[in-house]
């Protein structure tokens, strides 16, 4: 690792489309203080040439072996997250991993337990983390302002995409390129901030249908059952063929119901919890009395810059990470353990056995006969990139 002054980390990007190309800009202009872009790589040599005054690798191990920086950018498609990690932590560098952080619980298992240094900042870019609804949420039920949770609904459908943007790359919709679809590609933010706010459930079964919208041969419409240990219940559904779609989170719990859509938090609080009202209550039918309160949220949310920012705090201040790359295992098993029940046609038990869906998903990858409409060239912004 290269000599580092107390002000500056010299970050190397690797995988220079539209999500790495954006993060360079982003540090390019000097909107992450401290951060500086010392090298990029990509094996496609034309994405290099805008990149002046910084070190050019076509290959990402090169850049990482090269001692021209002191942390990596990691934002290539999603199996060489693994392998590229693993790297780039051996070689002593604070890594930054594009979601999602790998492709199946076992590759996670094995990225994760190559972070042996905790001098190093092993991040993940899960910029939904700075959210002002979720994080208000989630501050909500850890102080306990709802109490139990009862029910959980996501309904996630404005990720819609075109047959076009299946297009833009041979490794795109693939099993063997992607390892799944909307799950792998587009929800990991979606997962994550399940998890992170209301913790793993217990079972998940789920109904994925392959190639409903598109001429692809992964998922691109989901419907989730999810179970927690509390008993707790939930539903969550997603796609990439419908327009012009939803997202809205709703929750139940034992002080009433959250409801956030269109950036909005809604808490509609009863006067006492449910549970004691329905066994105290002398009515058979009033409801307990309410309030409907529009919970303040702030509009701002840093998204992408904040990650980056408090990526680089971390290393020369020690700043609690937002979103420590560990903790992309948990959104990663979800979507494992929802395409692994469709599968099989039956509920997973959570934790998910990690080698017998790595299995299933190594012969999903060989006996595939799909072949790939030809592929073209497009600007399209993408959540995850070719290298």
């Amino acid at each position: 690792m290269s000599e580092t002054s107390p002000t500056t980390v010299k970050i190397g990007i690797i995988g220079m489309g539209n999500m790495g190309s954006g993060h360079a800009d982003t540090i390019v202009k000097g909107l992450v203080p401290g951060l500086e872009l010392a090298a990029v790589a990509d094996r496609d040599t034309s994405r290099l040439d805008r990149w002046e005054g910084v070190e050019h690798f076509t290959d990402g191990s090169a850049l990482i072996q090269s001692g021209k920086v002191d942390a990596i950018l990691i934002a290539t498609p999603h199996y060489s997250h693994t392998t590229l990690g693993i790297e780039a932590l051996e070689a002593g560098l604070h890594v930054l991993v594009e979601k999602p952080i790998s492709v199946h619980k076992a590759d996670c298992q094995r990225l994760i337990e190559a972070y042996k240094d905790p001098k190093q900042v092993f991040a993940a870019m899960f910029n939904q983390r700075t959210n002002p609804p979720h994080l208000k949420l989630r501050e909500m039920i850890q102080n306990g302002e709802l109490g139990e949770i009862q029910r959980v609904n996501w309904t996630v459908t404005d990720w819609y995409r075109t047959e076009h943007y299946y297009r833009t790359g041979d490794w795109r919709a693939t099993w063997g390129g992607e390892g799944g679809g909307v799950l792998l590609n587009q929800c990991p933010h979606n997962l994550d901030l399940l998890q992170w706010i209301f913790g793993m459930p217990a079972k998940v079964f789920a109904n994925c249908q392959f190639g409903r919208f598109h001429d692809i041969e992964v998922e691109d419409a989901v419907t989730a059952l999810l179970e927690w240990e509390n008993g707790a219940t939930g539903v969550f559904i997603t796609t990439t063929g419908e327009a012009p779609g939803t997202n809205r989170l709703e929750v139940a719990a034992d002080r009433g119901k959250v409801v956030i859509e269109n950036g909005k938090l809604n808490f509609i609080r009863t006067e006492r919890l449910v549970s004691e009202d329905c066994k105290t209550s002398t009515s058979g039918f009033a409801q307990p009395p309410v309030w409907d309160i529009n919970v303040p949220v702030s509009a701002d949310s840093e998204q992408h810059l904040g990650i980056m920012k408090n990526f680089t705090n971390a290393i020369l201040h020690g700043e609690e990470l937002i979103a420590p790359a560990s903790e992309g295992i948990h959104s990663v098993e979800l979507a494992n353990a929802m395409l692994y029940s469709a599968f099989e046609s039956s509920t997973v038990e959570m934790p998910m056995d990690a080698a017998s869906y790595e299995a299933v998903l190594k012969k999903k990858i060989e006996t595939s006969t799909y072949v790939k409409p030809e592929s073209v060239q497009s600007g399209v912004a993408d959540l995850s990139d070719s290298f």
